[in-house]
Parts: structure tokens; C-alpha cells; sequence
């Protein structure tokens, strides 16, 4: 008789207990944070500033709500990415050249949360968690700054666009020295006019593919070990990084963000599925996954009508409970 695995069997994978190891309120807690974490984790980021403190609260050990987050909250993230799929024009290329950095940070980060012990992982989140708060709280600050360079920026490329254009116009010429088929100031102001709008705030300034500077790579690497290994607030640094570095809209910068995210999460949990079976709480990992999903399908619909004054606050008082909690038990 071949034994089966402890790990495959119902009652070790899901647990045991009354309402499946919940009560039916902390079910429906699990459901409302994983809803709410899909919904922002699409607009803003930082959406497992929501569950990981309600898991922590429940009861749930910091490690194994870590890893359990991070793999419920896949689905959610390959929803959103495939909904802004279409912000993706442009930068494909420049996506696939930024997957290995996440890709390889990812397994980092997920090595270090399994192969260090667990206490420093419970003095390390309380510490990641101001991060991610001061992250959340300054976005605002920080996108607007950006804003404000690509907005300087527009006029000069636009202006040297209309300049090149004016050079190079009467090259083409006819056999009486005038340009064939149309007149130098009409085709210079073309070109003026091509130039500013593609430098339009709609519009990817940069070339997809473009070579980008070293620094950007390292920074997303970095972003990678610290969402393999902490994962909230993940995103908001991304888009921070992104929107910095790429010549393009925030809202494509955004959807570059949620496909690097989702790449983080799925390689950091086949590294938790491997090698740390036993410590995932797979309940947690259902309703997550559930409720996440159907969360960030709402986030690409209505997200943009939300006020994010409102997702930040409920993001900071809800981190501050997680770091309170944290810090207590260290004492």
C-alpha cells in the first residue's frame, strides 16, 4: 500500500477545526481585506497593507501570512495587469528587458523570508511596514514631482523635434532646388506639430526598447528582493522607480508596475510552494485569491472614481494597527 503524503492530505492542507480553522467572521474579515487589497493593489499598490495585518491580528503567524498573502493575492495581481494590458503600448519591450530583474529579486527575497530565522522576520516587518507607510503616505508627493519633470521636459523635445525637423526639410529637393511635393515651412511646422504631440502626457516619450540607465535595473532588482520577501507595498515603490526613470504616463507606468508585481509574487510563491509547503495556511490562500480577484476586476472599472485620500487612509490606520500589534509582541 503506497502512504500518502501528510502534506496532500485534505485535513493537513486546509486544516481542521471549526469553520475550517476561522470563525465565520474571520472568514468574512479574510474576504472583505482581499477584496479591498485586489481593488487597490490595482489603482494605488500597497494592498497587502490591508490583509497581512488583518491575518496577523487572526492570529495568523507573520511568516505563514507573508507567503500565504503573497500567494492569494496572484490571482488579484495577474487581473490587473491583464487589465491594463492596453497601457502596455510602447513599453513591451522595455517590460521584457525589466522581467529578469524582478524575476531573479523575487527568488532572493523569497529565500531570505524562508532560510532566515522567523524572529527576524518578526523584528524586520515592523521596520518594513514604516517603509511601506512612508511610501503610501508621500506618493502623492512623488508623482507629482514627476509629473513636473515630464512637464518640463515636453517643451524642450518637442522644441528640438520642430528644430530637426526645420534641418532637415529642404533636404529633398526637385530638380529647380525646391523641396519635391511640399513647402519647407509646411513640412517644418508638420513636424513641429508631430513632435509636440508625441510628447503629449498621453503618450510614451521613449522609444520602446530604448536603452535605459543601469540604475533603473538595479533599483527594480532591489524592489524584487524586498517584495519576495516582504510584499506589501511592492507597487508603490515600483511606480515610484518607474515613473522616475521611463519617459512614459504614469498610467503606463502603473501597468508596468502591476506586470512586475504579479512576476514577483508568482516566482517567490513557486519558491514557498517547493520548499515551505507545510507552513502555508491554504484557506487563507482561497479566500485571498477569491476575494483579490474579484477586487482588482473592480479596481480596473471603478478605481479611478475612488478617492485616494480615502484607500491611503485606510491603508495607513490599518498599518499602523499591524505595527502596533508587532512591535508589542517583541516586548
Amino acid at each position: 500500500m503506497v502512504a500518502v503524503p501528510s502534506a496532500m492530505l485534505p485535513a493537513e492542507l486546509f486544516g481542521s477545526g471549526s469553520a475550517m480553522g476561522f470563525q465565520w467572521w474571520q472568514v468574512l474579515l479574510i474576504l472583505v481585506a482581499g477584496l479591498w487589497a485586489g481593488t487597490i493593489n490595482t489603482i494605488v499598490g500597497s494592498g497587502t497593507l490591508v490583509t497581512f495585518p488583518v491575518l496577523v491580528t487572526l492570529g495568523v503567524p507573520p511568516v505563514t501570512a507573508s507567503m500565504s498573502n503573497a500567494m492569494g493575492l496572484i490571482a488579484g495581481n495577474v487581473t490587473g495587469a491583464w487589465s491594463y494590458r492596453s497601457e502596455l503600448k510602447g513599453l513591451k519591450r522595455t517590460l521584457l528587458k525589466l522581467l529578469p530583474c524582478s524575476l531573479v529579486g523575487g527568488v532572493i527575497g523569497a529565500y531570505l523570508l524562508l532560510h532566515l530565522p522567523e524572529e527576524v522576520f518578526g523584528i524586520a516587518a515592523p521596520f518594513l511596514i514604516v517603509v511601506a507607510l512612508l511610501f503610501v503616505v508621500f506618493q502623492p508627493r512623488l508623482q507629482a514631482a514627476v509629473r513636473a519633470r515630464k512637464q518640463r521636459q515636453a517643451p524642450v523635445t518637442a522644441g528640438e523635434k520642430a528644430d530637426d525637423a526645420v534641418a532637415s526639410a529642404p533636404r529633398t529637393t526637385a530638380a529647380g532646388g525646391v523641396p519635391a511635393g511640399s513647402n519647407p515651412v509646411a513640412a517644418a511646422t508638420s513636424g513641429g506639430t508631430a513632435a509636440a504631440a508625441s510628447s503629449s502626457p498621453g503618450t510614451v516619450d521613449m522609444a520602446d526598447g530604448a536603452r535605459q540607465p543601469a540604475v533603473l535595473y538595479l533599483l527594480v532588482f532591489l524592489a524584487g528582493i524586498y517584495g519576495g520577501y516582504f510584499v506589501a507595498a511592492q507597487g508603490v515603490l515600483l511606480v515610484g522607480i518607474l515613473g522616475v526613470f521611463l519617459l512614459a504616463p504614469l498610467q503606463s507606468a502603473n501597468a508596468v508596475k502591476n506586470a512586475l508585481v504579479a512576476a514577483v509574487n508568482i516566482v517567490a510563491a513557486l519558491s514557498y510552494v517547493f520548499f515551505a509547503f507545510d507552513r502555508i495556511n491554504w484557506w487563507v490562500v482561497l479566500f485571498i485569491a477569491l476575494s483579490s480577484t474579484v477586487g482588482s476586476w473592480l479596481g480596473a472599472k471603478i478605481g479611478k472614481r475612488m478617492s485616494p485620500v480615502a484607500l491611503r487612509t485606510v491603508i495607513v490606520l490599518l498599518g499602523l494597527v499591524a505595527l502596533a500589534n508587532m512591535v508589542s509582541k517583541l516586548f
